[in-house]
C-alpha cells in the first residue's frame, strides 16, 4: 500500500454540485476522501481540535450535547475574517494530515480528495490534478438557499469568502461544467474517470 499513482483533488465553489461529482466517482469504484466529513470529525464532541476552537472562540460555540454549533460558528467567521483565519489555522493542518495518512492506506491507482477550500488553504501540493466543478453564479445561489436554507445576505458572505471563479478557472487542470442535467454531469465524470485510469497506469509504467 502507498499514496496513489494519481491523486486528483476536486474543488469549486459553494453550491457548484462537488457532492454529486464526487458521489458518482466512487460509485465507479474511486476512492473518495471527502476534507468537510473529515472536518465534521474533528469537531465532534471530545474531539482536540474542539477542545481548541473553545478555548479560542469561547464556550457558547459548543450545543448543549458537547459539539460544535455549526450555525453560530458560521456567524462568527464569515463576519470576521481575523476569526475565519483562527478557525482554518485549528482545522486545516489537521484535515491535511487525516488526508495523507488516508492517502496512504490505499491500494489503488488513483484517488479523489475533495477539498471545497483548496486554493484558500492553499493546499495545491496535494493534487496531482486539479478538477474543478464550475457552475454559473446564479444556479450557485439558488442551489444553497434550496439546499441550506440560508438567506442572500449569508449566501453573499461564503461566497465572498471564497476564491473567485476565474480563479478556480485559471488554477484548473479539468474542468466539469455542471450547467446542464445529471446525466450530462455523469457522463462528464465516467469520460475523467476512464482518462485518469489511464494517466495512472503510464505513471506506474514509468515509476
Amino acid at each position: 500500500m502507498g499514496r496513489p499513482a494519481l491523486v486528483v483533488v476536486l474543488t469549486g465553489g459553494i453550491g457548484s454540485g462537488k457532492s454529486t461529482v464526487s458521489r458518482h466517482f466512487e460509485k465507479l469504484g474511486v476512492p473518495v476522501i471527502d476534507a468537510d466529513l473529515i472536518a465534521r470529525e474533528q469537531v465532534a464532541p471530545g474531539a482536540p481540535a474542539l477542545d481548541e476552537i473553545r478555548e479560542r472562540f469561547g464556550a457558547a460555540v459548543i450545543t448543549p450535547m458537547g459539539g460544535l454549533d455549526r450555525d453560530r460558528m458560521r456567524g462568527i467567521v464569515f463576519e470576521d475574517s481575523t476569526k475565519r483565519l483562527q478557525l482554518q489555522q485549528i482545522l486545516h493542518p489537521r484535515i491535511r494530515s487525516e488526508m495523507q495518512l488516508r492517502l496512504e492506506q490505499l491500494d489503488t491507482s488513483y484517488a479523489v480528495l475533495v477539498i471545497p477550500l483548496l486554493l484558500e488553504s492553499g493546499q495545491n501540493s496535494l493534487a496531482d490534478r486539479i478538477l474543478v466543478v464550475d457552475t454559473p453564479e446564479v444556479r450557485q445561489r439558488e442551489r444553497v438557499q434550496q439546499r441550506d436554507g440560508l438567506n442572500e445576505t449569508q449566501i453573499e458572505q461564503i461566497i465572498a469568502a471564497q476564491v473567485d471563479r476565474q480563479s478556480r478557472l485559471a488554477a484548473a487542470d479539468d474542468v466539469i461544467s455542471n450547467d446542464g442535467d445529471l446525466q450530462a454531469l455523469e457522463k462528464a465524470v465516467e469520460q475523467l474517470h476512464r482518462r485518469y485510469l489511464g494517466m495512472a497506469e503510464r505513471r506506474l509504467i514509468s515509476s
